[in-house]
């Protein structure tokens, strides 16, 4: 399934601003994406609730691109998405086996419990093909692996407890380096700026945690504007900060205040609600605050 080099560049070109691109950077996307080099796509889905896949899509829902057809990118070839290929059964596990100048992403954590048989997203054959063996063997041929949401990035929700499914990070299973796109689900400019960088061809400076630092360099509490507006007792007090409440914003990496959400019309603090820390390694448990810009440390499962 091909996707339109004009539908990619509206999106871009809508999401530029946010993004920091100039068009000299999206001129660069074009030509790495067009040319007779440029990768394909593969975006395998584990153990996870397809949150990351759908919060991209919505986001441009309501404009040009409007269907799913023409989100993802521009003229790179999506060779398998498992709710967006056109394809299905044989002819896309035998595609997928071809692919050999791709970007692997991943969205949902790896269960390695019950043989990996608890995620099995095709069968080639007979046989069928675990999660955890299509990430290890797409990963190794992969231009660059990343991983879209938390669960993929430090194992997130699917990961915490006794975590029956062994469910693990994709960075633990393949044993490489990943960029990790946290956030339950991530903001869809974060992926798409990721998606920029790496078909350019550009080295990602990432933090401690493999996340992009010009995405989750600053601390939410950092750019919040309630930071300085006293401090909220109890819920339902409008524009205060809600530390005391829990609020996870001081330990977290994200531009979330800055970005917003649904096309810049709101966050989550903004809404009333407590920053929870999504875009950390220890989420859903709370971080493990640290000085500085760029978030907490993690404790979470990792595993």
């Amino acid at each position: 399934m091909l996707i339109t080099r004009r539908s990619f560049l509206k999106y871009c070109a809508a999401a530029s601003a946010a993004l920091g691109l100039d068009h000299s950077a999206l001129r660069a996307v074009e030509q790495a994406a067009g040319g007779p080099d440029g990768p394909s796509v593969l975006w395998l889905q584990g153990s996870g609730c397809s949150g990351c896949s759908i919060s991209f899509l919505n986001y441009i829902s309501p404009n040009d691109p409007k269907d799913a057809a023409d989100v993802l990118i521009r003229s790179v070839s999506l060779d398998y998405h498992p709710t967006l290929s056109a394809g299905a059964g044989q002819m896309v596990v035998d595609q997928v086996k071809k692919a050999d100048n791709f970007i692997l992403l991943v969205e949902g954590g790896v269960p390695t419990a019950f043989g990996g048989h608890a995620c099995v997203p095709w069968s080639d054959g007979d046989k069928e093909i675990t999660f955890e063996q299509a990430v290890r063997e797409l990963a190794s041929k992969a231009r660059q692996v990343v991983c879209v949401g938390t669960c993929a990035s430090y194992g997130g929700i699917n990961a915490i407890g006794e975590n029956p499914a062994g469910v693990k990070a994709v960075g633990v299973i393949t044993g490489g380096n990943t960029v990790n796109v946290p956030g339950c689900p991530p903001h869809p400019n974060w992926i798409v700026s990721t998606l920029v960088s790496v078909l350019q061809g550009k080295t990602i400076p990432v933090d401690d945690r493999g996340r992009p630092t010009s995405i989750y360099g600053r601390r939410i509490h950092d750019e919040c504007p309630f930071e300085d507006r006293g401090k909220a007792r109890s819920f339902g007090v409008n524009g205060r900060c809600m530390e005391e409440l829990g609020c996870q914003g001081p330990g977290t990496g994200a531009p979330c205040a800055r970005m917003k959400w649904n096309n810049g019309i709101n966050w989550c603090v903004q809404a009333g609600s407590i920053c929870l820390g999504c875009t950390e390694p220890s989420f859903p448990n709370p971080v493990e605050r640290r000085r500085g810009r760029g978030g907490g440390r993690g404790r979470g499962p990792r595993m």
